[in-house]
């Protein structure tokens, strides 16, 4: 396991449907490991749920799917499982999106306020497939988490 600078570990999850969400994951990390920290980058289906306690800051990543809701079948149970042990944890959120106007990511951010986690800023947003901007968004999205 690699720990940053300041001896806190930093877990990138994320869920991915097609490799748009998988993209900024990947992104993200690159932008905590520019600064000097290093990253833990997981597939959520590769994360050992015990593993949660040993990180104090966490990007959670999922798309918007069904109605505007995190997938069903695989992350939201993940997400319920770790919900309770977020308290007193750095969370950051992240997702990509086909439609709508960002519902899934207000509700995901309420979800997280109601743990006892410090939210880092909003959610980053991806309307589908990241462009350059959008990966470089990701980038700075992930050095100003790495500072939180």
């Amino acid at each position: 396991m690699r720990k940053n600078e300041d001896n806190k570990n930093i877990a990138v999850i994320y869920w991915s449907n097609s490799e748009n969400t998988e993209i900024m994951a990947e992104k993200i990390s690159n932008g905590i490991d520019e600064t000097g920290q290093k990253a833990d980058l997981y597939n959520v289906s590769q994360f050992p749920i015990e593993r949660i306690e040993d990180y104090d800051k966490v990007a959670l990543g999922c798309p918007s799917m069904d109605g505007e809701a995190l997938e069903k079948n695989t992350f939201e149970p993940f997400f319920e499982e770790i919900e309770s042990k977020l308290k007193g944890k750095k969370v950051a959120l992240f997702g990509s999106y086909g439609w709508g106007n960002g519902e899934w990511m207000r509700d995901w951010e309420d979800r997280i306020g109601h743990t006892g986690a410090r939210l880092f800023d909003e959610g980053l947003m991806i309307k589908e497939f990241p462009d350059d901007a959008g990966r470089h968004a990701c980038v700075e999205f992930g050095k100003a988490f790495a500072s939180f």
